[in-house]
């Protein structure tokens, strides 16, 4: 059945073809077409290998492996043909394959696609950690699950069967049908995820995240803690570590300790600050940061720091932003030492009851 396509005064019907009559191939054009734009498939994934084999004692390859916002590890398997063929088995295979991999094994294999796409000179282990929003490294929280998308032409009644099946059992996985259309000399391509239906995958997520959570909560060395705050007066409740430190050293600057005097506390670390010179706002240290960088000034990464301009300080003709990078045990170190180095600044802080 052809569906319409709307322009200026008119409607012109857009009739449906398949792959192969498309004369599109599934490696060379429609895994580097996804590869490329994975969010078209699956939302919030970062790709870190295609064609990925990297195991023992098996020729099995997964067309593309990516991790997700949630740390899960995402096998992807795509068809062209009709029917889907048995790519739940397959994939299934892979999932199993892949499910104890750790995060610097991750890395490592996240490294060599990086090499094969010409970007060798980016730290694989950061881009993932960046992706994460992690200030550090955690294996327990890392490949808790793995999730599973098939992509296809279409999918036959028995895999669809099968799948259901498996998401009943508790199996992340999720069919994505991939409908071409021909217009003109171009190809269009519909992309609608069939199972879960997109109204039944929120209460699936829900229900997946909090059992996530209560295995996060019993198994992981993370310190999830939120702490009340108390800065000479003022009382700020229940707030992430990072910026309970981060509110002290604001306090302090604004009652005149230099940004750079706060940074010297730290003597594990020298990256506590990063200043451009002059008195800039957020945009304009974000740009200064970057050009910075390219002449071979530390990195940045806008994430890493609070560069908000309301965030920002200045002292000296600088611009200054803090870290938002504080995992561990340093957190405490920090805190303590601000407390024990300014006496007559009322400093005192509790983990939230």
């Amino acid at each position: 059945m052809p569906i319409y396509e709307l322009r200026p005064n008119e409607i012109v019907a857009v009739e449906e073809t398949n792959f192969n009559l498309a004369g599109i191939q599934e490696r060379r054009d429609l895994q580097r077409l996804l590869r490329d734009h994975v969010e078209v498939i699956s939302p919030d994934t970062l790709v870190i290998s295609e064609e990925f084999d990297e195991w023992e004692d098996a020729k099995r390859r997964i067309d593309l492996l990516g991790i997700d916002k949630e740390a899960n590890l995402v096998a992807i398997e795509l068809k062209r043909t009709e029917d889907g063929g048995y790519m739940e088995l397959q994939c299934i295979r892979y999932a199993s394959m892949v499910s104890t991999m750790t995060l610097d094994q991750a890395a490592n294999v996240f490294g060599h696609y990086l090499k094969r796409i010409g970007r060798e000179t980016e730290d694989p282990k950061e881009l993932i950690l960046d992706f994460l929003d992690w200030e550090e490294s955690n294996e327990t929280l890392f490949a808790q699950d793995v999730r599973i998308v098939l992509a296809s032409a279409e999918f036959s009644k028995e895999l669809t069967t099968s799948v259901l099946w498996l998401i009943d059992h508790g199996i992340d996985i999720q069919c994505v049908r991939l409908k071409p259309y021909r217009l003109d000399n171009r190809v269009l391509v519909d992309v609608q995820q069939i199972i879960p239906l997109p109204e039944a995958a929120t209460y699936q997520i829900q229900v997946r995240e909090k059992a996530k959570q209560d295995r996060a909560v019993k198994t992981s060395g993370v310190d999830f803690t939120r702490f009340d705050v108390r800065i000479n007066d003022e009382l700020h409740k229940s707030i992430w570590k990072r910026n309970a430190l981060y509110l002290v050293c604001k306090r302090l600057c604004e009652s005149g300790v230099a940004p750079s005097e706060i940074g010297a506390l730290f003597t594990w670390r020298n990256n506590a600050w990063y200043f451009v010179d002059g008195m800039v706002d957020g945009p304009e240290f974000e740009r200064l940061a970057k050009q910075k960088e390219a002449e071979g000034g530390p990195t940045f990464d806008a994430r890493r720091w609070f560069c908000e301009s309301e965030e920002l300080f200045q002292s000296n003709g600088k611009t200054y932003a803090f870290s938002k990078m504080w995992g561990g045990k340093n957190w405490h170190r920090a805190m303590n030492l601000l407390k024990d180095t300014y006496p007559g600044f009322r400093i005192d802080f509790s983990p939230t009851s």
